[in-house]
């Protein structure tokens, strides 16, 4: 009886916490809950009812009728918990950017600006999104209600829904309060922010192995469905274009899906720098070699297209029709690799930062004189793919350029995040006053901690994109296999009708309704999406840049196409043997 007990109360626990979320959710709103229920709760009811108003009236039959039906609930659903998916997105934010905004206050408390100026500073920084925000309610309740700091931040720790903030502002209010200084708070909370940040990052990575291995078994199973439908209306007589069609359509929504669940999933930490900067930077190289890719290929792809209409007739009787499909994609590997090479240089850029950001800030430390004066004689070491960035660096502040656009143009021409990020995190505290002896320690020893966990990442990369090409040459083997053996059946049925044995095989096998070259067709469509859609996953799993998709999407091309022909033979032959 007890056991009985307790396995229903786990239940009733998990849906009473599942309410009580809901509930703090809808009290933490911008807007009142009366007024949510009457502009968004109100409509989506209205739209349930008239999904089942509309199918009852138009008679409507089951297989139109259900996902019309289901749409409504779907929509009545998402309006009832949208305010927890927000809350969830709110909270997200803040732990993805908890690390690089804990280095930022930290930079900014060892300056001379006032205490409220640090949370006011860092409530203008819109990309830290959800953090900017809460900071922006700290500094509010500051200004407009007189709120003492450790106060503000006592009741900002109570409202806010990230553990985390809470947590954080909690200790920051006890700190403030009991007169410590900010700046040796935050300097002992580093090791412990960044190893929280750490394990974070690898718990996330560790579901993405997860989802791969769901991934892998997903795809197979729709890709046996889909050889399925390729061979199943043989025996029913349905139209196989509409069977494969629906499938091909489910296989592109469970790939989307698992793209979407990824791109949740894996942690945010981008690559590139993307900003205007007037012609600097190594994204100006790319478009000029995007440009003849997307050219070359819209010329091969009419060719290709010609030929298979039959207006080019000796292309057509010599390369198959998978290779036909793969050759204007090709081209596009020319811009995919220039960025995979420009990634590559950003990441070596991204490794030798933390120490000439520490070298930076300890001479500066000893010998009291300006960035400028420093970088004299630090442009002449070396610093790797770095160097020639930081003696460009140096010319722009000899020559009197504002420091911040000096920095911003530097971090601009190496292409990284990272750099942006940290190298205005150290310019500011340096104009603010704050020791470049440890602005350099924090922001080397945080970055280091970073680069080693994208050295992770990497490796999670790599196993997903072994996944991916695996799952495709199997899956297209399965494809064409099927098509083979209905192209066999077809034979043996269209011999026996020579023989005048029509009567005997149309009661068993319907091939009549079989047309091989829209079916073709159509598995060479898929191979397409699968490799656009497998190569977006590559980069939301890497946060590359979406051009270096290209070079996967080349390639998984191609090893679909090369599958085809290669499956095609060799059915054929051993059939034929």
């Amino acid at each position: 009886m007890s056991t009985d007990s307790q396995s229903e109360s786990v239940p009733d626990m998990s849906a009473r916490s599942t309410l009580e979320s809901l509930n703090m959710a809808y009290a933490n709103m911008d807007m009142s809950v009366s007024r949510y229920l009457l502009l968004v709760i109100a409509p989506a009811f209205a739209f349930l009812i008239g999904t089942g108003i509309a199918v009852v009236v138009l008679g409507l039959s089951l297989m139109i009728g259900l996902p019309v039906i289901l749409l409504g609930l779907l929509a009545m659903v998402v309006a009832i918990i949208y305010p927890k998916l927000a809350q969830d997105r709110k909270r997200k934010q803040i732990r993805q950017r908890f690390h690089l905004f804990l280095t930022h206050i930290t930079v900014l408390s060892m300056t001379n600006i006032n205490r409220v100026e640090i949370f006011r500073t860092l409530a203008e920084e819109e990309e830290y999104d959800a953090l900017a925000e809460e900071m922006g309610h700290l500094v509010a309740m500051v200004d407009t209600w007189n709120q003492s700091l450790d106060d503000a931040c006592r009741l900002r720790a109570k409202q806010t829904t990230s553990p985390l903030l809470t947590d954080f502002l909690e200790r920051l209010a006890y700190t403030v309060g009991g007169g410590q200084q900010i700046s040796e708070f935050l300097i002992d909370e580093q090791d412990t922010i960044i190893q929280q940040f750490v394990t974070r990052y690898e718990a996330d990575l560790g579901k993405l192995d997860v989802m791969k291995e769901l991934y892998m078994s997903m795809m197979l199973s729709v890709a046996f469905i889909l050889v399925f439908a390729i061979v199943l209306p043989i025996l029913t007589g349905t139209s196989p274009t509409l069977l494969i069609g629906g499938t091909i359509a489910m296989f592109s929504i469970v790939q989307v899906a698992f793209i979407y669940a990824i791109h949740v999933i894996s942690p945010y930490d981008p690559l590139w720098y993307i900003e205007e900067t007037e012609g600097t930077g190594p994204l100006t190289r790319i478009p000029r070699a995007l440009a003849i890719g997307i050219g070359c290929s819209i010329v091969l792809a009419v060719v290709m297209g010609l030929t298979a209409l039959g207006y080019v007739p000796p292309i057509a009787d010599r390369v198959p029709l998978a290779i036909m499909v793969a050759i204007p994609v090709t081209p596009l590997l020319l811009p995919g690799w220039r960025m995979r090479q420009e990634e590559q240089k950003v990441k070596v850029r991204d490794g030798e930062f933390p120490s000439f950001i520490r070298a930076l800030g300890a001479v500066e430390s000893v010998k009291q004189t300006s960035t400028g004066s420093v970088l004299e004689s630090l442009r002449r070491k070396d610093f790797g793919a770095l160097t020639d960035n930081i003696d460009a660096l140096y010319k722009r502040l000899n020559m009197r350029i504002d420091d911040i656009r000096s920095w911003r143009l530097f971090a601009a021409e190496t292409g990284s995040y990272l750099i942006q990020k940290f190298g205005d995190m150290y310019v500011v505290g340096r104009q603010m006053g704050g020791d470049p002896k440890v602005l350099g320690q924090v922001i080397s020893e945080n970055q280091n901690e970073v680069l080693k966990v994208r050295e992770q990442r990497d490796q999670a990369t790599m196993t997903l994109i072994g996944v991916l090409y695996g799952i495709t040459a199997s899956a297209v083997f399965s494809f064409f296999v099927g098509l083979e053996v209905v192209e066999i059946m077809m034979e043996i049925t269209s011999g026996m009708d020579l023989e005048g044995q029509g009567n005997f095989t149309g009661g068993l096998l319907n091939t009549e309704q079989y047309n091989i070259q829209i079916i073709e067709y159509l598995l060479l469509l898929t191979i397409l999406i699968n490799a656009a859609l497998s190569a977006i996953m590559i980069r939301i799993t890497d946060r590359g840049h979406i051009i270096s998709t290209l070079v996967h999407f080349v390639f998984l091309t191609w090893l679909g196409a090369v599958i085809a022909v290669i499956t095609e033979y060799v059915v054929s032959m051993a059939i034929s043997v």
